[in-house]
């Protein structure tokens, strides 16, 4: 399973400025009536930085989560200009198991390097762009431009859109994360000399472990817990929820933190052990509570692993926790259940 594969930033925002020129002076002739001086306009919106840009964007949770456990956001946020390509939450989904979490442990080593290596010095403009054209990356290793009739790539990753200016730099959207060559030596090292090891498991029991994976891996293989899971990271809850427990976690999905207000993820990743931890825990219930159980629960409060309790209703067959709806039941896991619910849940202060 390649351990590298991840990375850094982006997306949207055009804003325009006007300059006002000075009004010509009238002609001789008809005498031109008292002019008072021209109102002032309306400032037009600052334009955001990068980091802004890409949380605005609200579909790179992942690559803004890498680049706070990177601590890369004040050079993001720097003077600049930068160039970033930016791959979009679905290509760290679409990056091998645990490979996003294997890089979150270790955030000045592998992921700070991936993720610089997505980042160029200057101002590159989808025009600047030829075919073979090489550009140094501010991790020092360069990238190689490919233009045909297909469109655009960077390593082999497509640019799927380009041109999106922030005020220090702009970024263009990538559908992969790119690895600098040292890394991907590395991958190509390890998958060369990776052999399955021979097995004296019965061919049941080894199917049933396969099929069964704890609650953490569950998550990661479903490919749409990015965040949730970048957040159990950072919080230092891997190893509670691939405990024993049993568990029962309802758990947001990564559309459910992408609707949460600007900055929120951010800051309660700058707050791993506070506000973060606390959030985690009201989500995740000890024992394993399956679908049937909670059906004759409306109006019961049930006590949280953090302490705080929530409110289950039952509406038909609409079951909420506090105000998120749970939209998928059931998900067994060696060592609990996971409900997949759809808004990020809250403890009372």
């Amino acid at each position: 399973m390649k351990h590298y594969r991840l990375f850094a930033l982006a997306l949207i925002a055009t804003l325009a400025l006007a300059a006002c020129q000075p009004a010509a002076p009238a002609a001789p002739a008809p005498t031109a009536a008292p002019t008072e001086a021209p109102a002032a306009e309306e400032p037009a919106a600052e334009a955001l930085d990068i980091v802004d840009t890409a949380i605005a964007a609200g579909n790179f949770t992942t690559l803004v989560a890498a680049v706070e456990a990177a601590g890369l956001v004040d050079t993001l946020k720097g003077e600049g200009p930068f160039t970033v390509f930016a791959p979009t939450d679905e290509a760290f989904a679409a990056l091998p198991e645990g490979t996003v979490e294997a890089l979150l442990a270790d955030p000045s080593g592998d992921l700070t390097q991936i993720l610089l290596y997505h980042v160029i010095a200057g101002k590159v403009m989808a025009a600047d762009v030829t075919d073979g054209l090489e550009a140094a990356t501010v991790q020092g290793a360069p990238v190689t431009f490919a233009v045909s009739a297909d469109g655009v790539t960077i390593n082999g990753a497509n640019i799927v859109a380009t041109d999106i200016e922030a005020s220090n730099g702009v970024i263009h959207v990538i559908d992969a994360v790119i690895l600098p060559p040292a890394a991907e030596a590395a991958d190509e090292a390890m998958d060369a000399e990776a052999t399955p090891a021979p097995t004296e498991e019965p061919a049941e029991e080894a199917a049933e472990m396969s099929e069964m994976a704890d609650i953490v891996d569950t998550a990661v293989a479903a490919g749409n817990f990015t965040t949730l899971v970048a957040a159990v990271q950072a919080a230092g809850l891997v190893d509670t929820l691939k405990g024993e427990g049993p568990f029962t976690v309802f758990a947001p999905t990564d559309e459910a933190f992408a609707a949460l207000p600007e900055g929120t993820v951010e800051a309660l990743l700058a707050d791993p052990t506070g506000a973060l931890t606390d959030i985690l825990l009201y989500h995740v219930v000890a024992g394993k509570v399956m679908a049937a159980d909670v059906v004759g629960m409306d109006g019961a409060m049930v006590e949280t692993v953090g302490g705080k309790s929530f409110t289950v209703s039952v509406d038909g067959d609409t079951v909420k926790i506090d105000d998120a709806t749970v939209v998928v039941t059931d998900i067994e896991t060696s060592n609990g259940v996971i409900h997949v619910i759809d808004s990020v849940l809250t403890p009372a202060e």
